[in-house]
């Protein structure tokens, strides 16, 4: 039952936060850490059995909760871990810990409820990563919605109704698509083997028509394509982060869009192989608009929080390249890019959003000449800024090295136009960090350094990313299985091998 206890372990805690918040604001805060800190604690240890126990060569699966549900219908309550899964209900957890202590200041106003949505956001994303049911699976993908909505429609900023609303269309009409895809194959998997399922494992292998094979991998690609997001699907990124508040900018970037990611490795690949294989070359040439498109807009953006949601755009490009071009170091690459992206994307909106806080600006032509005043924030800052921009040492490096080193056996033309992406992403981290903490103070601030909670936080993130870049090897080993399943799959991936 454990499955079911990291699913349910963050939405009990966010009713309990709801419901304290008659007591005092620190009641739903603590408790809203507690839950989500159990989560951690619980894929901590599944990790850990995992990696002591099990004789390499074992099942994939390390958790397998398969209950009845919906007989009729062929619906069940299917939850399974594997390596994929468990980084990422990993990530989760971790940045999950850190949108709550995020929050601990900045939300003042209804601050029950807010738990209640951010807790609810979280296992909606948990589901996510552990649903094996594609029934379960879009409920679980259209449940994320809903909280995050609020999030940002209630505590946003400015503009917060437009960027909800915008973000809700995007994500919905795109989640429909997938909805039809889901159910077409139900239906040709049943007319084909007799049997009526939503089950993934006798979905994959399922025989399908060329054309029809397409219709549906465009339909789950869609879908995923918009959470990624894939160029020219992401208008609605830039306005959902700079109108969220600081713990709907981390889910956002670290975990929702990871979603998109997760779908594309889980589902596009397994069940679409031939289709999948054919459609790589135009997902690689995605991949590579986005490196290169976010990147630039990056360097043009003024608002901190708009800068960084383009970084997401760019660094999610190598993600969709890695997984389409389908070679060991390529997956293990677009896993690792995953994770990191997570984390020092996560770490940037954070410190994005205590300088907001504090100084009730975004606005690089208000900023300049921090650093005398906030040394702690600006080195925090530099730190993940150079992360951002794949400085050696750090995750980012690693996994976007293995990307391109993976990818050039597939398309070098692709490689080369990627990488002069990380040339532009020195661009735009060196401006931030000048343009902010650097050269001349535009306006006269006073404002108080990162304090020991928020140092805390910069900490953890500092030793993830760091450990991410020195030491990736256990990351590469729990996803080894299913790189491994990914790249012996499809005929059109042998070139590597």
């Amino acid at each position: 039952m454990i499955l079911a206890w990291l699913v349910l372990l963050p939405f009990i805690a966010g009713v309990l936060a709801w419901l304290s918040d008659r007591w005092g604001h620190a009641w739903p805060r603590w408790i809203a850490l507690a839950g989500i800190s159990a989560d951690l604690v619980l894929a901590l240890a599944v990790w850990t059995r995992s990696r002591i126990e099990l004789p390499p060569g074992a099942s994939p699966w390390l958790a397998d909760l398969d209950l009845r549900w919906i007989d009729a219908l062929g619906i069940r309550f299917h939850l399974a871990l594997d390596g994929l899964s468990l980084l990422l209900v990993l990530l989760t957890a971790f940045l999950g810990v850190m949108a709550v202590a995020a929050s601990w200041t900045e939300i003042q106003d209804r601050v029950g409820l807010f738990h209640l949505h951010l807790m609810w956001v979280l296992a909606g994303i948990i589901g996510v990563f552990l649903a094996l049911d594609l029934f379960l699976f879009y409920f679980f993908w259209e449940m994320m919605l809903v909280p995050m909505y609020f999030l940002i429609g209630m505590w946003g900023h400015e503009r917060r109704i437009y960027a909800a609303v915008k973000f809700f269309i995007f994500t919905q009409i795109s989640g429909l698509l997938m909805l039809v895809a889901i159910v077409a194959l139900y239906f040709v998997h049943g007319r084909a083997t007799g049997a009526y399922t939503f089950d993934y494992a006798q979905l994959v292998g399922t025989p399908l028509a060329p054309s029809t094979a397409w219709w549906l991998m465009l339909g789950f690609f869609g879908a995923f394509a918009v959470k990624l997001p894939v160029v020219p699907l992401h208008t609605w990124l830039p306005d959902a982060h700079t109108e969220a508040p600081t713990a709907g900018s981390v889910v956002l970037a670290s975990l929702l869009l990871k979603t998109g990611a997760y779908g594309l490795l889980r589902f596009v690949l397994p069940l679409f192989r031939d289709a999948a294989a054919a459609f790589a070359p135009i997902a690689i040439g995605l991949g590579v608009a986005g490196i290169l498109y976010g990147a630039v807009l990056a360097f043009g953006q003024n608002d901190l929080k708009r800068l960084v949601a383009y970084t997401s755009v760019s660094h999610m490009g190598f993600v969709l390249m890695g997984v389409f071009a389908g070679t060991t170091l390529a997956l293990q690459g677009a896993i690792l890019q995953i994770l990191c992206h997570g984390v020092s994307t996560g770490a940037l909106f954070i410190l994005v959003g205590a300088l907001q806080e504090r100084t009730h600006t975004r606005d690089i032509a208000r900023l300049g000449g921090l650093w005398a005043t906030v040394p702690r924030m600006g080195g925090s800052t530099m730190f993940f800024g150079l992360g951002a921009m794949g400085l050696p040492g750090l995750g980012n490096f690693v996994a976007e090295f293995l990307v391109l080193l993976g990818t050039y056996r597939v398309s070098p033309v692709a490689t080369a136009l990627a990488s002069i992406g990380l040339i532009i992403s020195t661009v735009y981290a060196l401006w931030m960090i000048q343009g902010a903490f650097q050269g001349r103070e535009r306006e006269a601030v006073r404002i108080h350094d990162l304090g020991p909670r928020e140092m805390a936080m910069a900490t953890a993130l500092v030793a993830a990313l760091v450990w991410l870049g020195l030491y990736p090897q256990p990351v590469v080993d729990t996803a080894a299985p299913t790189v491994t399943s990914l790249t012996t799959m499809a005929p059109t991936r042998a070139a590597e091998r």
